[in-house]
């Protein structure tokens, strides 16, 4: 056998070089980079349009943008930051965790797996082309309800379109999970001994499969609604606009959840290592992110209050919201009590990690406020509302990732971040998304309505605070962005093991982890 032959055949275990690796990559780390690397500069952008909404609250009075682009730049930022930010970046943490974390080789079906990131860019260059066509770009909220969004105007089959194929991609991808962990653990891995994360992520992926067709028909039915002459949501013709809001949710709430339940699996991974404890209650937490998944489909209505909903559906939707408190609760219970006499240390994973669990309780009491239907007339559609999902998935969902990256970073570069820049990073980051939100709860009880471009003088103080949160929170991204890239360029070597507490097979690794893993299955006492 030639020397060369005998090369290239021991070559597929090296990476390829140049662009043709990220383009055709099956391996799923690359794939975990690309999500995560795309997931930043959705962050960006999105964050980006968020400056403008709050540059133009800044003061009473039209003062930057006409009222039309604030509109598509409160529906844009909506839209690039659960489908092109959030979702992205968890589906990248679950390519590259898992199945270092259940001993797999790879993910199960590896090309699915690159198609369904390469969707994500072809949709967004779909949806932020909307922003140069005539008319502008979606301008009616992200959940896109009739007959406002039937207005837009040549962005809108562009709009269904990248929905479709944002769709296509997170169902792809939450298949291609759900397959990994139930066929490829390692032996002695059962379902009740995977880390956390993974359990988080195996619901994760059936409710993205259960709820993306919904969004998907209904989007479809406002197609057919524009273009073909059907009349599911348009009263002339004998359609009903509330049932559009009734599909929607049903796919809008179990959305939420997906967009919150990897979050417990990260920090239910963090809150032990730094306690030195195990994770309290292992089995209750798994069935409690079991309940709230079951839960997320049965209480969509509670965003549809105010639309004349019959007493006994007001009373179900009120009674079954209330029931989600529950299990969260058991959580949160849960991670106190890990936390409770554990010799903790406050490393950067660490501090994101209580903060999330500390400001994504305030969103869950501010929520358990908006289940009460009666009160609810009064908060429908108010900055009280934006103020509570708001903690749910920036303090919450985003503080996560930040957690994860903190966490995990040294296992995927080989190099320590810079602690100290971690640190200013956090605590301006926590400081300003409070000062940026908690003040939009009493604007929103004072009754300031979402989405409007100005507002009247008594809400000016409130707003003005707010944004300079916004701005500070804006801006300490950036540190956030030189920490990854100081790291990835070098540093403090990391150990394979990196924190003293951590627990896993992904700490059984080299830091950095090998471009392949668990050729032979790792056995699992």
């Amino acid at each position: 056998m030639s020397s060369t032959t005998h090369d290239a055949h021991h070559d597929h275990h090296a990476p390829p070089k140049g662009i043709t690796r990220w383009l055709f990559t099956t391996n799923h780390k690359d794939l975990g980079i690309l999500y995560m690397v795309f997931a930043l500069i959705m962050f960006f952008v999105g964050g980006a349009m968020a400056m403008i909404i709050r540059v133009e609250l800044f003061q009473p009075g039209l003062t930057l943008v006409d009222p039309h682009f604030f509109n598509q730049m409160t529906t844009m930022h909506a839209l690039v930051m659960i489908f092109g930010a959030l979702m992205p970046a968890f589906t990248g943490l679950a390519n590259w965790l898992i199945p270092v974390q259940i001993g797999a080789p790879d993910m199960a079906l590896p090309r699915i797996n690159n198609w369904a990131f390469w969707l994500l860019p072809a949709g967004f260059t779909l949806l932020l082309l909307t922003l140069f066509l005539p008319g502008g770009a979606p301008a009616g909220g992200w959940t896109m309800y009739p007959p406002l969004i039937l207005q837009l105007g040549d962005a809108f089959p562009f709009l269904i379109f990248a929905v479709h194929i944002l769709g296509i991609s997170s169902i792809m991808g939450s298949i291609n999970i759900a397959a990994t962990i139930l066929n490829m653990r390692a032996p002695g891995m059962t379902l009740m001994k995977m880390p956390l994360f993974v359990w988080a992520w195996l619901i994760t992926a059936f409710l993205i499969v259960a709820v993306m067709p919904v969004l998907a028909g209904a989007v479809t039915m406002l197609l057919t609604d524009q273009y073909f002459g059907t009349s599911f949501f348009n009263a002339a013709g004998g359609g009903d606009p509330v049932m559009f809001q009734h599909i929607f949710w049903f796919f809008g709430h179990p959305e939420v959840y997906i967009l919150i339940l990897p979050a417990f699996g990260i920090v239910s991974a963090i809150i032990p290592t730094f306690a030195r404890k195990p994770l309290f209650g292992y089995s209750s937490m798994v069935y409690a992110t079991a309940s709230i998944a079951f839960l997320s489909f049965i209480v969509w209505g509670h965003h549809m209050f105010s639309v004349g909903m019959p007493l006994a559906g007001q009373l179900f939707f009120m009674y079954a919201t209330m029931l989600v408190a529950v299990p969260t609760g058991v959580k949160i219970f849960n991670w106190m009590a890990t936390m409770w006499q554990g010799s903790m240390t406050f490393e950067t994973p660490m501090l994101f990690a209580i903060a999330f669990v500390i400001l994504f309780t305030i969103g869950g009491l501010s929520g358990v406020m908006l289940a009460l239907a009666p009160v609810d007339l009064q908060y429908h559609d108010t900055y009280f509302v934006v103020a509570h999902f708001h903690y749910v998935l920036v303090s919450g969902a985003i503080f996560s990732v930040f957690a994860a990256v903190y966490f995990w970073l040294p296992k995927w570069t080989g190099n320590m971040y810079d602690e100290r820049l971690g640190k200013w990073h956090f605590w301006l980051s926590t400081i300003s998304v409070n000062v940026l939100f908690f003040p939009q709860h009493f604007l929103g009880l004072a009754g300031m309505p979402r989405r409007i471009p100005d507002y009247a003088l008594q809400f000016a103080e409130f707003n003005m605070i707010s944004s300079i949160g916004g701005f500070v929170f804006g801006l300490s991204q950036l540190i956030f962005l030189w920490v990854i890239i100081k790291c990835v360029r070098g540093g403090e070597k990391a150990s394979d093991q990196v924190w003293e507490g951590a627990k896993g097979l992904e700490w059984t690794l080299p830091s950095p982890a090998p471009y392949h893993t668990f050729e032979r299955p790792p056995v699992v006492k």
